[in-house]
C-alpha cells in the first residue's frame, strides 16, 4: 500500500473517530465532551462518552475494518470484483443464530446471549462450508457451498419470522437484521475485538498468495502456493471477522463490495496492497455512515445497514454494468 494512501486513510479514520465521539443526541459541546471522556468522575457526561459514544466509535472501526478486509480477501481469492464477504454464507448464518436467540428469548436473559448465538451460527457455517467444499475443492466449489449455506440460513430465518407468534419479537428481529451500532457497550467491543483481530492477522498473511493467484490457480500452485491451505485460512479468517461483526452490529451489507472496488485502482490492483487499504477504507465508510445516521434523522432510529445499502446498491449495479460491458 502506498505510503500516501495509507497515511491519508489513517488520518481519515482518526478524524472521523473524533467526530463520532462528538456527535449524539446529548448535545455536549466538543470541549466538554472530550473533557468528560478523560476525567474519572461519575457524572452523566462521562457516562455518555465512555459507555455510549466511545464503544460505538470503536465498534464502527472494528466492524468497518472487518467487512472491508474480508471483502478484499474474497475478491483476491476468487479474482472477481463482484465477490463480497456474505458470499460464503457466514453473515447469513450468524444472523440466523441471532434471530433464534431473539425468538427463543435467550437474548433477554443475558446481554451476551445474542452475540454468542450469532458467533455459534458463524462457526456452524464454517464447518458446513469446509465439509461441502471438501479438502480439494476449488474456488467454484467454495462459492457453490457458500451459496447453499447462505440460502439455507436465509430460508430458516424467514421460517422463524413466519412462525413467530409474538409480533414484538418479529419486529425486534427485523430491526436487528437492518444493522446498527446504537446501544452497544464496551462489552460488545471486548467480545468482537479478539475475533476480528485474529481474523485480520490470518487474512493479511495471505497477501502474497493472493498476488500469485492473479496468475491463475495452476500458476500459483507451481509457485509453491498451497491452494488447500489458502482456502481454509480464507474461510476461517473471513468467518472470524464477519461472524464477529454480524454478532455485534447485525447485518451491514455492501461495505465489503464497495470499499475494495473504490481503492483497487489506487493500489495498482495488487491484492496484497488492497487488503490493509480496504481494512482502513471499511473503517472510514462505516464511521461516515454511522455519523450520518445520527445527523440525517437525529430523532428517528435510522439503521446503519439501510444507509450502507442505499449507497452500495447503485455502485453494485454500476459494477454489473461494467462487467457486462467488458464481456466477462
Amino acid at each position: 500500500m502506498a505510503r500516501g494512501l495509507g497515511a491519508g486513510l489513517v488520518g481519515m479514520v482518526m478524524a472521523l473517530f473524533a467526530v463520532s465521539l462528538l456527535v449524539g443526541p446529548a448535545g455536549l459541546p466538543p470541549l466538554q465532551a472530550l473533557t468528560a471522556l478523560v476525567r474519572g468522575d461519575a457524572l452523566a457526561e462521562t457516562l455518555v462518552m465512555r459507555e455510549i459514544r466511545l464503544p460505538r466509535a470503536m465498534l464502527a472501526v472494528l466492524v468497518g475494518a472487518a467487512l472491508g478486509l474480508a471483502g478484499a480477501a474474497m475478491q483476491g481469492y476468487l479474482r472477481n470484483p463482484l465477490a463480497e464477504p456474505g458470499l460464503i454464507g457466514v453473515s447469513g448464518s450468524a444472523a440466523l443464530g441471532a434471530v433464534l436467540a431473539l425468538q427463543t428469548g435467550l437474548a433477554a436473559v443475558h446481554i451476551l446471549a445474542l452475540p454468542f448465538a450469532a458467533l455459534a451460527g458463524a462457526v456452524l457455517a464454517v464447518l458446513l462450508i469446509l465439509a461441502l467444499a471438501g479438502p480439494r475443492g476449488g474456488s467454484i466449489t467454495l462459492i457453490l457451498a457458500g451459496i447453499a449455506v447462505s440460502a439455507l440460513a436465509g430460508a430458516l430465518t424467514s421460517l422463524v419470522l413466519n412462525l413467530s407468534p409474538n409480533p414484538f419479537a418479529a419486529s425486534e428481529i427485523v430491526f436487528w437484521m437492518m444493522g446498527s451500532l446504537a446501544d452497544r457497550s464496551m462489552t460488545h467491543v471486548i467480545l468482537a475485538a479478539p475475533f476480528i483481530v485474529a481474523g485480520a492477522l490470518v487474512l493479511l498473511a495471505l497477501g502474497r498468495s493472493f498476488d500469485a493467484l492473479t496468475l491463475g490457480e495452476d500458476a500459483a500452485a507451481s509457485m509453491g502456493v498451497s491452494l488447500v491451505r489458502v482456502r481454509v485460512m480464507l474461510v476461517l479468517g473471513v468467518a472470524s471477522m464477519v461472524g464477529a461483526a454480524t454478532a455485534v452490529a447485525g447485518a451491514i451489507g455492501f461495505v465489503g463490495l464497495v470499499v475494495p472496488h473504490i481503492l483497487r485502482p489506487l493500489v495498482g490492483a495488487r491484492p496484497s496492497a488492497l487488503l490493509p487499504a480496504s481494512a482502513l477504507g471499511g473503517a472510514v465508510l462505516v464511521l461516515m455512515a454511522d455519523i450520518a445516521v445520527r445527523v440525517i434523522l437525529p430523532t428517528r432510529d435510522l439503521k446503519l445497514g439501510v444507509l450502507t445499502a442505499l449507497v452500495g446498491a447503485p455502485l453494485f449495479l454500476h459494477l454489473i454494468y461494467k462487467t457486462r460491458a467488458q464481456g466477462l
